[in-house]
């Protein structure tokens, strides 16, 4: 035991104490807020498309949606363009507001959330129409052709316009960041124009925009300027370092150090989901926009709740049977008990605090491992054509099988590789289990005759 809590100890130095840091900034507190908002946009504008990919998966419909729904695609599907179709839109406008807040609450600083909201979404929108330099004079890119289309620097794709979907939320994310920083700093240098009090709030915190709105306009447009004049723009310089970030997400090797990290946090008691979730949203998202059109994105939507952490963090669906129905001691299967009907809808705190998972080295390591091996049988499995990439975003606590299910368009062999990761977690943790429940009934049976 000395060993262990040697490397617990190791592993709060070391993990938990930057990690929580990084957790607690206001930036990560702000895209945690962002990815939280979008559920409902993302989860809806999926349904949508689910809608709209049924006949391929169903031959048998084929022929009624042609009668049916196939006159009014056009008419539903707008309802997955302005959802799925401009999510950095959404981002943009949480991200300003929140952060905006953060810091007026937090410093004291005289802020309005609804100006940050509005600047953060102005800045975004100066780096979506394109540009370029044609005789010395910036010109708006017009181009029309089979594989492109770009109206007054306007770019159009298959979801609506292409900057404003799931691939400009980094661009979103950072203009939003920026947008608030020019507007704290100017107001906390007092460089605004105040009104007298007897004028209503509304006004007021309009003017006190007013200097702001000019200053990150004129900060915007020269670095997007200067950039033109080199052939790219603030959009694609962003965007450079992000895509590498997401093909290194995409390898079987970034997957599995993302479930690690994620364990990892939870055993030292942080919410390891919440913290990388804010990280990997973006590109999850973007990802399931790709593979809607078409793409092999592996790493996308929910990929971890439908197939890798199935009963929550860890994938503990396994465990909880096992404490349900073979467990010895009377903590592990009344616990096991309580828990198993949350479980199945992936939720498990009261496992992870309840087992425990947090600082204890019996359960602590199935609890890491699990997650990588079902996410190295969901990669490969994937990668391979033996399961459908993900394309539509499920709400995280669908029952296993089902969210597989309808998020790789109705593929039943998603729902086979959901419960073979269940059973494959469920051994995993079985050997170090059974020693837990030893030890535990070994303590119970000793207070007993303690008692006695």
């Amino acid at each position: 035991m000395g060993e262990d809590n040697k490397f617990m100890k190791l592993l709060n130095d070391k993990l938990m104490s930057p990690m929580g840091k990084i957790a607690s900034t206001r930036i990560v507190r702000a895209i945690m807020a962002a990815g939280l908002a979008s559920i409902p946009f993302t989860i809806v504008g999926s349904m949508f498309l689910v809608l709209n990919i049924l006949p391929t998966v169903f031959t048998g419909l084929t022929g009624f949606f042609n009668a049916t729904f196939v006159k009014i695609t056009n008419l539903y599907m707008i309802a997955n363009q302005t959802t799925m179709g401009i999510l950095a839109l959404y981002f943009t406008i949480v991200i300003g507001y929140e952060y905006t807040r953060i810091i007026r609450d937090e410093e004291k600083i005289n802020l309005d959330p609804v100006n940050g909201a509005l600047l953060a979404v102005f800045a975004f929108f100066m780096t979506i129409p394109e540009l370029v330099i044609k005789g010395g004079t910036f010109t708006l890119l017009n181009v029309t052709n089979k594989t492109e289309t770009v109206i007054n620097g306007w770019r159009s794709g298959a979801g609506g316009l292409d900057r404003l979907g799931t691939g400009g939320i980094f661009t979103g994310i950072i203009m939003a960041l920026l947008a608030v920083k020019i507007y704290q700093i100017i107001v906390q240098k007092n460089w605004v124009i105040r009104m007298p009090e007897q004028v209503p709030s509304g006004v007021s915190n309009a003017f006190t925009a007013l200097i702001p709105t000019f200053v990150i306009s004129f900060v915007v447009l020269l670095i997007d300027g200067i950039l033109i004049a080199f052939n790219t723009d603030i959009y694609n310089v962003i965007a450079m370092p992000f895509s590498f970030v997401t093909n290194l997400t995409n390898s079987w090797l970034g997957i599995v150090v993302i479930e690690l990290l994620i364990s990892l946090l939870w055993v030292l008691g942080i919410h390891g989901a919440n913290i990388i979730g804010a990280f990997i949203t973006p590109i999850t998202l973007n990802n399931l926009t790709l593979n809607a059109h078409g793409a092999h994105m592996i790493f996308a939507g929910e990929f971890n709740n439908m197939f890798v952490i199935i009963g929550g963090s860890g994938a503990t669906l396994g465990l909880v049977f096992f404490m349900t129905f073979m467990a010895k001691s009377a903590q592990l299967k009344t616990l096991g008990r309580a828990a198993i009907a949350p479980a199945f809808f992936n939720i498990n705190e009261p496992i992870i605090f309840g087992a425990p998972v947090v600082y204890n080295p019996y359960l602590s390591i199935p609890f890491m491992l699990a997650p990588v091996v079902t996410s190295s049988l969901t990669y490969w499995s994937i990668k391979l054509g033996l399961t459908s990439q993900i394309i539509a975003q499920m709400p995280w606590p669908s029952p296993v099988g089902i969210g597989a299910f309808l998020g790789t368009g109705g593929d039943w062999r998603s729902v086979i590789l959901a419960f073979v990761n269940v059973i494959v977690a469920g051994l995993v943790y079985y050997p170090f289990a059974r020693i837990y429940d030893r030890k535990l009934l070994a303590q119970e049976q000793a207070n007993l005759a303690a008692e006695k």
